[in-house]
C-alpha cells in the first residue's frame, strides 16, 4: 500500500493516550519508537525521530543506541540512519498469527484500502478512548496521514460510536458520566439522551459517520466487527477528507459492510443488536420510553 514517505509532525493526524502517573517514561518512549518505524517503513534518522515524537535529541539517541544494541535496531552509520531488525517482526508472532499476518481482518482492510484508496484504519477500546492499532495509509491524492496508535474519545467519534454501538444503554451511560466527570473546564458535557439516541441510528444503519468532529477537515465511517475468540472487541474505519467523505457515504458504507458480511458471514447478523434482556431496568425502561416518544411524534 502507498504510505507518505516524507513530511513533518505537523502533517500527521496523532494524539496520545493521556499518560498515566505510574508509566515509566522511558518504556513508554521505546513502544512509541517501534510503533513509529511500523507507521513510516523506512530508515529514520535521530533529529527526524525526535522531532516527529516530540522528544528529546539526547535521550532519543540514547534509546536508539539501546535498541541497537539489543538487536530491536539496525544503524547505518554511513547513512546515520535507523530501521527496524527481523527481530522485532518475530515479537507477538506467536499471538494468533494468522490473524495479524494475511488472516480475515487485515486482508479485509487491504481490500478495503484498494476499493477505496482511503485510509482504513482498525481500532479497540482503551479506557475510556478507541486507539488505531493497525493503520494502512490512504493512496488518493487528497489524503489524511493517521498515526498508528492515535486515540480518539469514545463517546465523541466516529469509531467511538461504533464500539459503544456494541455496549448497553447502561454501559455507555456509565462511560458519559465519567467521561463528563473528567472534562476539562469549559469543555462541553456529553447529553446522554443525545448521544443513546445516536448510538441507536448506528445499530440501525450497522455503521458510524462523522466529519469535522475530532479533525478538522476530516471524516471517518466506522463499523463493529463481529467478536472473535480470544480478540477484543474491534471496530474497522474508512478515513478521509471531509467533504469527500460526505459525498461518498453511501458507497463507503455499502463497502464496508459488504466486506464485513463477505467475512463473517452468518456472525454478521446479529452485528450490533442488544437484546431487550440483556438491558438493566432502568435502561430497558428507558428504550421503552424512547421508543413509545417516537412513535408518538
Amino acid at each position: 500500500m502507498g504510505r507518505r514517505k516524507e513530511g513533518s509532525a505537523r502533517d500527521r493526524i496523532s494524539a496520545k493516550i493521556p499518560v498515566e502517573k505510574n508509566l515509566v517514561k522511558s518504556a513508554g518512549r521505546v513502544l512509541e519508537i517501534l510503533e513509529y518505524f511500523d507507521d513510516l517503513q523506512r530508515q529514520s534518522s535521530v533529529m527526524e525521530i525526535a522531532d516527529a515524537l516530540g522528544y528529546p535529541q539526547s535521550s532519543t539517541s540514547a534509546l536508539l543506541r539501546s535498541l541497537v544494541t539489543m538487536g530491536y535496531l539496525n544503524y547505518d552509520a554511513q547513512k546515520r540512519t535507523y530501521i527496524t531488525s527481523s527481530r522485532v517482526a518475530l515479537l507477538g508472532s506467536w499471538i494468533n498469527s494468522p490473524f495479524f499476518a494475511e488472516g480475515t481482518v487485515i486482508s479485509m482492510m487491504k481490500e478495503l484500502n484498494e476499493e477505496t484508496h482511503d485510509t482504513v484504519v482498525l481500532a479497540i477500546r482503551n479506557g475510556q478512548h478507541i486507539q488505531y492499532i493497525h493503520v494502512i495509509q490512504a493512496t488518493s491524492p487528497a489524503r489524511l496521514h493517521v498515526t498508528l496508535g492515535t486515540v480518539r474519545p469514545l463517546a465523541a467519534s466516529s469509531a467511538g460510536y461504533a464500539m459503544l454501538s456494541t455496549m448497553t444503554d447502561a454501559e455507555i451511560t456509565r462511560i458519559v458520566m465519567r467521561a463528563n466527570a473528567e472534562a476539562a473546564e469549559g469543555e462541553p458535557l456529553i447529553k446522554t439522551r443525545d448521544l443513546l439516541d445516536r448510538i441507536a441510528t448506528v445499530r440501525q444503519k450497522r455503521y458510524a459517520f462523522t466529519c469535522d468532529m475530532v479533525t478538522r477537515g476530516g471524516g471517518m465511517i466506522a463499523a463493529p466487527l463481529p467478536r472473535m475468540a480470544g480478540q477484543p472487541q474491534m471496530v474497522v474505519g474508512i478515513g478521509g477528507i471531509s467533504e469527500v467523505m460526505r459525498q461518498r457515504e453511501s458507497t463507503l458504507a455499502t463497502a464496508i459492510r459488504t466486506q464485513i458480511k463477505q467475512r463473517f458471514g452468518s456472525e454478521y447478523g446479529d452485528l450490533g443488536r442488544i437484546e431487550d434482556e440483556n438491558l438493566d431496568p432502568l435502561a430497558r425502561a428507558y428504550r421503552h420510553l424512547r421508543a413509545k416518544m417516537q412513535s408518538v411524534a
